[in-house]
């Protein structure tokens, strides 16, 4: 695989992708297929199938029956991916998310509620883990919020992948937790910028209204298609058909074109997080 970051909590699902990777890669050919063939089989392209065998895409539940029943597997490849998806740490709509994240060459991110997971501290992530799990004993919610924190492995590389986020303004306005908690917040966004590992905008009030209504992440890779992904109320929704993608892209392009220059934007955060420090 090209990009050999394991970053975070992804070591052991990544190992075990790459494994079904290279097991696909060896029952194909002693079948004699090539890619494309296979592909046609299991009703996708043939470097779908070539992404696959790299661990770059994880195949789908049904997409992983289908390639048993082309390669007469017996059920190998399904109880396979069944066994890694159920392993994931994280909710089924998010855990490919997370996968493709150590291995993207660049995350771009609109956030619009909340400071995005990759960035967030452990009492902001505990504060919001909260207000949507009110109920959740103490033990299981320290647990969602090591797992939030433990994607961010990849922050700490100093240059891979590259990092960009606009931020709406109700972002820095809403308080999470408290003042205390939003001045950690916030100036942990001012550090990642001025350790030039982030760039960052704000999308202020006055831009009037967003181009984009939620939250959009995307990705690119070095050797496979660019992805986006937009997040609802309990749910989730990846993109890779080229052509939503390019729109994703575009309209990501009249955020930050609306959005204040990133010199405007860290003087922002940084008197928003000095208001809140005369709060605390």
């Amino acid at each position: 695989m090209a990009n050999g970051r394991g970053a975070g909590g992804f070591g052991r699902s990544k190992v075990g992708w790459e494994f079904f990777g290279s097991e696909l890669k060896r029952r194909r050919e002693t079948a004699g297929f090539t890619q494309q063939e296979l592909g046609t089989r299991v009703f996708c392209s043939g470097s779908y199938i070539g992404q696959f065998e790299t661990g770059i895409r994880k195949p789908q539940l049904d997409a992983a029956e289908r390639i048993d029943e082309a390669l007469k597997t017996d059920g190998f490849f399904a109880r396979m991916c069944e066994g890694l998806i159920n392993s994931s740490p994280y909710i089924d709509y998010f855990s490919e998310v997370a996968y493709l994240e150590g291995l993207a060459d660049s995350i771009r991110a609109y956030a619009p509620m909340f400071v995005p997971g990759l960035f967030q501290t452990a009492a902001y992530a505990r504060a919001i883990l909260l207000a949507t799990f009110p109920f959740t004993p103490d033990e299981e919610l320290e647990s969602r919020v090591a797992t939030r924190l433990a994607r961010q492995g990849i922050v700490d590389h100093p240059t891979e992948p590259m990092l960009w986020v606009v931020l709406d303004e109700s972002v820095l306005r809403r308080q999470v937790g408290g003042a205390v908690v939003m001045r950690e917040q916030l100036m942990r966004v001012v550090t990642l910028v001025r350790n030039r590992r982030i760039g960052m905008q704000v999308l202020p009030f006055g831009a009037g209204a967003p181009a984009l209504s939620g939250m959009l992440k995307l990705m690119t890779f070095e050797d496979a298609p660019p992805v986006a992904y937009s997040e609802g109320v309990m749910s989730g929704s990846l993109l890779d058909d080229p052509a939503l993608v390019a729109r994703c892209e575009r309209t990501y392009d009249l955020v930050g074109a609306a959005a204040l220059s990133p010199e405007a934007s860290l003087s922002l955060v940084q008197s928003v997080a000095e208001e809140y420090a005369d709060d605390c």
